[in-house]
């Protein structure tokens, strides 16, 4: 468990064991024998260790890769079938006394427009996400200790899950911001979010204090330790991810594998999900400041070995990506995917924004419709499901559910069922004629009769205007 007293980050972060992980992935780059062993363990669905999994990023043999791909691909399938989560960023303020060297909301930009969410003005956002049709938020802040304190984080929440509009609710809050207390995450707990979300950005330290030169994120082992004190406040289920293109990825990928690996070793359950951004431009921000991007094939690849890797974990990309590689990525592993997304404050319900203050370029401008449609034509089922999260099937107990591959049986008829609220409730009469044609070619695929007959009798009181049906 975590002791607050404690620095150990880096000691589940060790630099040593990275570099000798990375020289050792080299060494074995072309050791077929031990390639394929490594992709046979994988095959067990056990998961690998982050040593093996950066040797298999190393590898260039066509027929490996082949047999990643493959296997990436048939792990996706068996647990988490056609299903893709939804969800939307909603950004409550943008006031932060951090000056982190790649994002506009760091405090030294006077050009940005600052803003903060309260009373009518969130309610008008919560309203405008619930009218386009989510149930799923991410909520964002920049971190302030006066003007964005826990309590205004909390606030936030608690009006979120009151607003009622029409046939919307927000059934979960995800929470993204920063690293904070084990007294506050209990209060974050207690507020019933869902998932606990931060990027570490870059696990190489001396190049992570170059990138927060100034303020309380600059703290390399507060920052880096807050999944420890979150799930210490009896947090289960935590996102982790990195800022592909800060740091070598290489280097990147192995920290975040071994981040991965100190949960499960400390609390007995590893992230709920990882998410894979890459730094796009902004207000003052270049990526051509920054020397270390990633192909969109080396994307694909790395998101294939991950798959392989974390097979119970689910694995986020954003707008951040444009609708060629998001379509990439989904083949070889992705699980939950943002649409419809603005990345400014206020940038939901205010038709003219004075200035701009999104936290980055958005990749894909699609609407939550055209998202929706686009997954579907490509036989995927968007998904708005809460249930596990509202049913108590988190942490461990989750985690239990999908190595047994018992979660099917309740992910399926939910993704189904609240695809036809969204179709019903929100959809063009394109989009609901795919759906439904989607929908019941889904129900055909279903072996278990009870789980047909459930998910039938409850489509047609969705139609008769009844809601959120959960299992």
């Amino acid at each position: 468990m975590y002791n607050a007293k404690s620095s150990v980050a880096e000691e589940f972060i060790s630099h040593q064991e990275i570099l000798s992980s990375l020289q050792y992935a080299k060494q074995n780059a072309n050791n077929k024998k031990l390639l394929q062993k490594i992709v046979s363990k994988a095959a067990c669905f056990e998961g690998l260790s982050h040593r093996e999994a950066i040797t298999l990023l190393e590898c260039e043999d066509k027929e490996i890769l082949s047999e990643i791909y493959k296997l990436a691909k048939e792990i996706k399938q068996k647990f988490y079938g056609n299903r893709i989560v939804m969800f939307a960023p909603l950004y409550l303020s943008n006031y932060c006394v951090n000056s982190c060297l790649y994002c506009p909301y760091h405090a030294k930009n006077k050009n940005i427009p600052r803003k903060k969410l309260q009373g009518e003005s969130l309610e008008n956002e919560v309203i405008a996400l619930q009218d386009m049709g989510h149930k799923r938020l991410a909520i964002e802040a920049g971190e302030h200790p006066t003007l964005n304190p826990i309590e205004y984080i909390l606030d936030c929440i608690n009006t979120i899950y009151s607003i009622n509009h029409k046939n919307g609710a927000i059934r979960r809050v995800n929470v993204n911001i920063a690293a904070t207390s084990v007294e506050n995450y209990k209060k974050l707990k207690d507020a019933k979010i869902g998932t606990y979300i931060l990027f570490q950005e870059t696990y190489h330290k001396e190049n992570y204090q170059r990138l927060h030169p100034h303020g309380p994120k600059s703290d390399y082992a507060y920052h880096t330790e807050a999944m420890d004190r979150a799930m210490t406040a009896g947090i289960d289920d935590v996102g982790i991810g990195v800022l592909f293109g800060l740091d070598n990825y290489k280097y990147d990928f192995t920290g975040l594998l071994m981040h991965k690996e100190h949960l499960e070793k400390s609390f007995g359950v590893g992230p709920h999900t990882i998410s894979l951004p890459r730094i796009r431009p902004a207000d003052d921000i270049s990526t051509d400041d920054f020397d270390n991007g990633l192909s969109d094939d080396m994307f694909e690849k790395l998101v294939a070995i991950l798959r392989i890797a974390v097979p119970y974990t689910g694995l986020i990309i954003s707008t951040r990506e444009d609708i060629k590689v998001r379509e990439r990525l989904l083949k070889v592993g992705v699980t939950q995917l943002s649409g419809g997304s603005k990345t400014s404050v206020g940038g939901y319900a205010e038709k003219e924004i004075q200035g701009d203050s999104s936290q980055f370029e958005i990749a894909d401008n699609r609407t939550l419709d055209e998202v929706v449609h686009w997954l579907l034509s490509l036989g995927h089922i968007p998904s708005f499901c809460t249930a596990c999260y509202r049913e108590g099937r988190t942490g461990d107990r989750f985690m239990r559910l999908v190595k047994s591959g018992a979660i099917a049986n309740v992910c399926q008829p939910n993704a189904l069922l609240t695809l036809a609220e969204y179709l019903y409730d929100y959809a063009s009469s394109e989009t609901q004629e795919l759906g439904f044609r989607v929908i019941e070619k889904e129900i055909e695929s279903i072996t278990n009769e009870k789980v047909v007959q459930l998910v039938k009798n409850n489509l047609l009181s969705i139609k008769e205007g009844k809601r959120d049906f959960r299992f």
